[in-house]
């Protein structure tokens, strides 16, 4: 997928760029600053921009299916992709600013292998020497951290933006203030599962946890992306109900692969421990699951150990034993491969170009086949 790799360079570049104009805006206020900007380009540097592709193939799902473009714009692509870069560009600094403010709740250690913000801040105010509590700090620090990302996500959505018609402009700005909205309300669901579980009806805790999937990561981070590009591109209702049929069933799927790499992942793929979140205690479709199968005794031992920080080694290995001989495992697989299907299904008789079907096919299996 060249044409992908090259628009992950593209936002690479188009981020590294933006943070140059904004240092000065910052630093200029005081030298003290300047672990916000230094913690902003390590924070932005990584990560597989899978945000970014799908806004790109969204747009690309409507721009592909246009005529050739005109001599001037033809020979300068990069001008062509200049407002969809910067849009693809917006959502990975807005998922910057999630993931640290997701650390701080959740009080994670690690981001992809390396210190989370708010333990960056907290090991720089116990190398200097400061007064206080550094656990505060860093947590106080590393919040005004994913302000200012968000901040700055919207600024470059707005660059992005303007030079798209107005139409076009209103309709993805719509979109991304909706996903704001809704990602934000699918982590307090998140959070609010981690503490209610217990108190809510056995019957209900699937479809609970299915809607903090739904809201939280699906939404966000597969189908917003896609309509946002698609918007940008000036896309029509069908279109962009097509692309939402595609995009929910895979970002389902795509959050259901995470949850079993949140349990079972190898840290050195993941960029985490390797089950982090069952230290976390989060009630994922994977927990439900395994607590439907398992008998009594197994599922109380579930419920007493899940969430527990300081779980060992050897409690995480029983835990996911337990989860495994539930049979979750092959269930949660089995569900991922019926949302994939569902996806592709929708696909099949929509809008969208043969061609850019099979390329948004291919990144559906690239995000739904991560390995442990």
């Amino acid at each position: 997928m060249a044409e992908s790799n090259q628009l992950v360079e593209l936002v690479h570049s188009r981020i590294d760029e933006f943070i140059e104009t904004r240092q000065p805006i910052v630093t200029t206020i005081s030298p003290d600053l300047t672990p916000l900007v230094d913690f902003s380009r390590q924070f932005l540097s990584g990560g597989k921009r899978f945000r970014a592709l799908f806004c790109y193939w969204g747009w690309k799902s409507v721009e592909g299916a246009r005529s050739p473009a005109e001599p001037a714009a033809a020979d300068d692509p990069r001008a062509r992709l200049s407002p969809v870069v910067a849009v693809a560009a917006a959502l990975e600094i807005f998922h910057a600013a999630a993931l640290v403010h997701d650390d701080i709740i959740d009080k994670s250690d690690t981001r992809r292998g390396k210190a989370s913000a708010h333990r960056l801040f907290e090991a720089m105010h116990a190398s200097s020497g400061w007064a206080g509590s550094r656990e505060d700090f860093g947590q106080a620090a590393a919040i005004l951290l994913g302000d200012l990302l968000l901040g700055w996500s919207d600024e470059l959505l707005d660059e992005g933006l303007a030079g798209v018609a107005r139409a076009s402009a209103q309709a993805a700005r719509a979109e991304f203030n909706r996903m704001r909205t809704e990602v934000t309300a699918g982590q307090y669901l998140d959070i609010l599962e981690e503490r209610a579980w217990l108190t809510k009806p056995e019957s209900e805790l699937l479809d609970r946890a299915m809607r903090v999937i739904v809201f939280k990561s699906a939404k966000y981070s597969v189908q917003a992306p896609l309509v946002i590009g698609a918007a940008v591109a000036g896309a029509g209702v069908e279109h962009l109900d097509a692309l939402r049929a595609f995009g929910l069933p895979l970002g389902i799927a795509y959050q259901l692969r995470d949850d079993l790499l949140g349990v079972f992942g190898d840290a050195s793929v993941t960029g985490k421990p390797s089950g982090d979140d069952l230290r976390e205690g989060k009630r994922t479709v994977l927990v439900a699951l395994a607590r439907q199968a398992l008998a009594e005794d197994d599922r109380n031992l579930l419920d007493t150990l899940l969430g527990d920080p300081a779980l060992t080694a050897e409690q995480i290995t029983g835990l996911q034993r337990l989860i495994l001989d539930s049979g979750a495992v092959l269930r949660v697989e089995d569900l991922i491969q019926s949302q994939v299907a569902e996806a592709l299904a929708a696909l099949a008789g929509s809008p969208i170009e043969a061609e850019i079907a099979e390329q948004l096919g291919i990144l559906a299996e690239t995000v739904t086949r991560r390995v442990f």
